[in-house]
């Protein structure tokens, strides 16, 4: 993507982070109905030029989208696809790739919430080694005169109790929507946004009273150098947190316990 649409893409991904770092929102439920929205838009192609319309005003876009979608899907999503439909796109195509991205992105979160990441990966990866050596397999299904629904029953008798949930669902929408990928492009596409996921570490965040702005950007930014990686916060406020400040990352809690990184954060959030 270029221009106007990688700007879109790259807020949208921020806002679909922002709602997933949220334990509240069911990522699974989140992927299936991007994952329908973005069926619905390939097919009407008419309507997603209508939605990524830069002469039409962006609001009017989000209003339509709201009438024809908000009795269908959650709030989250809809909220998603709004402030989608309000950014400008390069090519009418760029929103429908995007959305795609975000409902695959979605999935994997829910595996890495689950401590499944890892095992989605690994089940990605055989399975493209699957292909390759299989021509038989993969002319069936990438067969454009079968159904999605026989590719599908396909799937499951391959995959159906032998692969993680989430793999499961991952493969069937690329084989039965392929949208003019290869299997191969597909699948590599899919374990590279594993292992983005995988290289960005959230920091479970609690503390006494609520953080200033400063003082979380000094927060992750100390955070970030610590673990070498792009930190995300996840704020908490807990009046009896003990010494004020308890930081999670993974399995590691960062406490009054450990006086010298708490004391090198509290130098750095004081300026």
């Amino acid at each position: 993507m270029n221009g106007a649409s990688r700007e879109a893409l790259g807020a949208a991904r921020e806002r679909l982070d922002a709602l997933t770092d949220n334990t509240s929102v069911d990522a699974t439920k989140l992927a299936g109905e991007l994952a329908a929205v973005t069926a619905l838009l390939d097919r009407e192609v008419s309507l997603r030029r209508v939605l990524t319309d830069p002469a039409q005003a962006g609001e009017a876009k989000a209003e339509l989208a709201n009438r024809l979608l908000g009795s269908q899907v959650g709030g989250e999503t809809l909220d998603l696809v709004t402030g989608m439909v309000r950014s400008r796109w390069s090519q009418s195509r760029d929103l429908v790739d995007s959305l795609e991205e975000l409902a695959d992105t979605a999935d994997l979160t829910a595996a890495q919430g689950a401590g499944t990441l890892d095992d989605v990966e690994d089940e990605l990866f055989r399975f493209g080694r699957i292909l390759a050596s299989n021509t038989e397999l993969r002319a069936a299904l990438t067969d454009k005169a079968a159904s999605g629904t026989a590719k599908g029953e396909l799937l499951r008798s391959l995959l159906g109790g032998k692969a993680n949930a989430t793999t499961e669902r991952l493969v069937a929408r690329l084989v039965t929507q392929p949208r003019g990928r290869s299997l191969e492009a597909g699948l590599e596409s899919l374990s590279k946004l594993a292992a983005e996921r995988r290289n960005r570490v959230v920091a479970t965040v609690t503390t006494a009273v609520p953080l200033s702005d400063v003082q979380k950007q000094r927060l992750g930014a100390v955070l970030a150098k610590l673990y070498g990686r792009e930190m995300h916060l996840n704020l908490d406020v807990d009046p009896e947190v003990l010494g004020g400040i308890t930081v999670r990352v993974g399995d590691e809690v960062i406490d009054g316990s450990i006086a010298e990184r708490l004391a090198e954060a509290s130098r750095r959030m004081a300026g």
